[in-house]
Order: structure tokens, then sequence, then C-alpha cells
């Protein structure tokens, strides 16, 4: 995967590089009634209540038939409205760690941003209410979302380590994705496991993968 080095949003390198149907029609801003979907669609997700494409039609005044031509189908637009979640929760993790670098910073905006996930109501309202959709949005590649946040990792692992990280014979990619997966161990540990998810076990984790000769 090829993705920009230069130090622009990181989070939006992750739609740059993993589009969707949806993502460019929002960006182009030319589907007004697109973009009107999606931002009620947002707005009832972070009200904490469930994304119903029937309720989601009747709301806007269209048939269902429109609404999926708008924003595809709810899978779909679930994917978006997760990831535009998410770009906000790491640019402001990007921004507060400016002063940091090396090793120090990526294990700094992982840890931020797994907080983040952690303690967010909707979000946790969510995982609970469709456990198994979550899983499958958010860690697999049915949608977008995993390979938009590998992506996000990726450059910053490039930013911050090199092209080869720790001068070991590991891709940055790679070293990502490993990165992506400690985190998703420990954000959706309820889900994988029964724990209880954990920004402090997933620090701990990243330290071991990224510092491992400095004990914290």
């Amino acid at each position: 995967m090829t993705v920009p080095t230069h130090r622009s949003s990181l989070a939006r390198v992750g739609t740059a590089v993993a589009p969707s149907r949806l993502s460019a029609r929002l960006e182009d801003g030319a589907h007004e009634d697109a973009t009107r979907a999606f931002r009620l669609a947002r707005e009832t997700f972070i009200a904490g209540e469930r994304i119903d494409m029937g309720g989601l039609a009747t709301r806007l005044g269209v048939d269902r038939t429109s609404l999926f031509r708008w924003v595809g189908n709810r899978d779909a637009l679930l994917s978006e409205v997760l990831w535009s979640l998410a770009v906000p929760t790491l640019e402001q993790a990007d921004a507060a760690t400016q002063g940091r670098s090396g090793a120090d910073r990526v294990v700094a905006i992982l840890t931020s941003f797994a907080h983040d996930l952690i303690t967010a109501d909707y979000f946790r309202s969510f995982l609970r209410r469709e456990p198994a959709r979550a899983l499958r949005l958010l860690t697999t590649n049915d949608s977008q979302i995993q390979r938009r946040y590998v992506a996000v990792v990726e450059q910053l692992v490039r930013q911050e380590l090199g092209d080869r990280p720790f001068g070991r014979d590991i891709a940055p990619a790679d070293l990502a994705y490993l990165l992506v997966r400690v985190s998703e161990s420990f954000t959706y540990a309820d889900l994988i496991t029964g724990d209880a998810p954990s920004a402090e076990r997933a620090r701990a984790a990243f330290d071991l993968v990224l510092r491992p000769e400095e004990p914290r």
C-alpha cells in the first residue's frame, strides 16, 4: 500500500486509500440528498439510537428505494458514520501529540484513540446493541473502516519510524496492521473475550511492540 508521507491530516488518509461510493458522494458536495441523509443518520447514531433505514427514509420524507440510491445499504451508511466519528478523534490525538516524536508519538496517538472509543457512550451503545455487525464492520474487510485505520497507522509509522522501523525487516504496512489488531483486541475486548475494554492495557501492548527495551 502506498500512502502520502507528508504531515497532512492523518485521518483524511484513510478515505483516500479506501474510498467508498458514499464517501465520494459526501466529499464532492454535489449530492445534497446523500449529505442530508448521512447527517441525519449521524445525528441518530450520536443520540445512541439505532439507524433504521425505514425510519430514516420516513424522517427524510422519501421512500426506502430513494434512500438506498442515495447512500447505499445500511452497512455502507453505518461504515461512513463510524468513520466520520473516528476522524475528529484521530485529528485531535494527532494535534495533541505534535510535540512528541518516534515511538512515543505513535503510542500516544493509538492509546488516545482507543481511550476515546472505549469511553464514547454512543459508540459503546452501538457495540452492545449490534455486537456481531459492529465487529464485522470494524474489524474485517467487510467495510472500509479497518483498511482506513491501517492506512492511517501506516502513515504514522512512516512519519515517526521511517520506511524500515527500528532497522528491522518489517514493512510499515505490516507493523501498522499488527498495531491495529492490538488496538482492536483491547478496544473490543468485551465482545471478543468478555474482558473489560482497556486503553491502559492497549498502551502497555503498544509499548511492548514499539519500545520493548523501555519498561513502563
